[in-house]
């Protein structure tokens, strides 16, 4: 059986935290490399080497990455192109693997964006510098794009010809659960924003709790493989950005 070595930065959920859900929830052995002790390969300084290792022909940008055995794959949404299939997480047939990955990609959109309100000006400078610009940017966040993306997954669940549990067909996909962490990261940096948009939206609100109660998804989250969210992440709650 393939133990995947995903490697991404020990303290944040990030976007590894994407690729940690998938493994999970299709219980596939791995190793999250940079959480290991320092004596066994671990910690942030050991993952910047790894980057900068001269024998990966085909290196990655940025974490996270994943190996297997020769395979080094970079990007969140190409590292679960390659897993969903061989974790059973991209539907059935080319049409539905094709349909997840648009999902992935557009939830990576959402992402970036939601970086972007505590970073507006420069991924370089503290949040303390931008702050001016953070608020402006968030505003807008909160009022146009969170009810925008949630509303048009919202159509996607409804227009789902298997019903609105899922995005893809009938069965859970790594879109599902990207989704999922989307809204949780979304609940905990723009709490009343996000209550607003998914008042307007019950079938993302439903996928939301149906992910969060699936036995293996639970466990992790109950586990201390799973990072708090925190003001280093993608996710930062900034209460001056929630209005």
């Amino acid at each position: 059986m393939t133990t995947y070595q995903l490697h991404y930065w020990p303290t944040i959920q990030g976007r590894g935290e994407f690729v940690r859900l998938a493994l999970e929830a299709a219980g596939a052995d791995y190793v999250d490399v940079a959480r290991l002790p320092e004596s066994k390969g671990g910690g942030g300084s050991a993952l910047g080497d790894r980057l900068d290792d001269p024998d990966i022909v085909r290196p990655s940008f940025a974490p996270p990455f994943l190996i297997d055995g020769d395979i080094v794959v970079g990007q969140t949404a190409a590292i679960l192109l390659y897993l969903g299939p061989r974790l059973g997480l991209s539907g059935v047939g080319e049409s539905d693997g094709l349909w997840t990955h648009q999902l992935q990609l557009t939830i990576a959109d959402v992402v970036a964006e939601a970086h972007d309100t505590h970073h507006p000006i420069s991924t370089g400078a503290y949040y303390e510098d931008q702050r001016d610009a953070a608020v402006q940017r968030a505003r807008a966040f909160r009022e146009e794009r969170i009810p925008k993306y949630l509303n048009w997954f919202e159509r996607v669940l409804q227009r789902n010809p298997a019903g609105p549990s899922h995005l893809v067909g009938d069965v859970l996909t790594y879109a599902d659960l990207s989704l999922f962490q989307l809204v949780d990261g979304l609940r905990y940096a723009f709490p009343k924003a996000a209550a607003r948009a998914l008042a307007a939206t019950p079938a993302v609100e439903k996928l939301h709790d149906n992910v969060r109660r699936r036995q293996r998804v639970h466990d992790y989250l109950q586990s201390p493989r799973r990072i708090a969210f925190n003001e280093d992440g993608i996710f930062r709650r900034y209460a001056e950005l929630d209005g």
